[in-house]
């Protein structure tokens, strides 16, 4: 099966924030939550970058390392999910994750927040795929449809790409040669372990 990634270009963000709402409506998402977000980096200098931020399912996933009860696990597409019937919202999650994905549904003191919710990659959760009950705790099962995550279909730019790995890295790579130059695909070293060799 195909490794699924995230790539980010930070060359092509706009900050429109479509990723954002396309999430948040395509799962019903809870007022709070924001499973991807766009953040500028630099913002009013030279060198500013905006950058669509979200689970980017790691190879070597840290929230799956520190989760004491081994509620993450990893499809066959690579897709790091959680179940919310094991989570216990302690948090570790949250603090081991270096795009800060995991997030409480609440503000509240520990152990009123809730169980941690997160970017799913459109593949839903531990529940039998395109169920009522797998979309009420995950949301839309988009890749049991066949469909790609909708942050990436609404990206206008394109600046935001989900699919294949090798095929996702060499889109990137066409874009930094035909572009002469590129800040770099955002993430993707730290996510995978990997660069994307021009």
């Amino acid at each position: 099966m195909a490794r699924m990634k995230f790539l980010c270009d930070a060359d092509r963000c706009i900050e429109c924030n479509a990723c954002v709402t396309a999430c948040k409506n395509e799962h019903e998402v809870p007022w709070g939550i924001n499973r991807r977000r766009v953040v500028t980096i630099n913002d009013g200098t030279p060198g500013e970058r905006s950058i669509s931020m979200a689970c980017m399912h790691c190879t070597d996933a840290p929230c799956a390392a520190v989760c004491p009860v081994d509620c993450f696990y990893t499809t066959a597409d690579a897709v790091v999910l959680h179940s919310k019937d094991l989570c216990i919202g302690c948090g570790y999650c949250f603090y081991a994750c270096p795009f800060g994905a995991p997030q409480y549904p609440r503000v509240g003191n520990f152990g009123s927040r809730g169980k941690m919710d997160k970017c799913t990659y459109c593949a839903g959760g531990p529940e039998a795929d395109v169920t009522m009950a797998e979309y009420e705790k995950y949301g839309a099962n988009r890749l049991a449809e066949g469909k790609l995550p909708i942050c990436a279909e609404m990206c206008s730019t394109k600046a935001l790409l989900a699919g294949d790995g090798e095929i996702i890295a060499e889109i990137y790579r066409e874009r930094v040669v035909t572009r002469g130059y590129g800040s770099g695909a955002w993430g993707w070293q730290t996510a995978y372990k990997e660069t994307v060799a021009i």
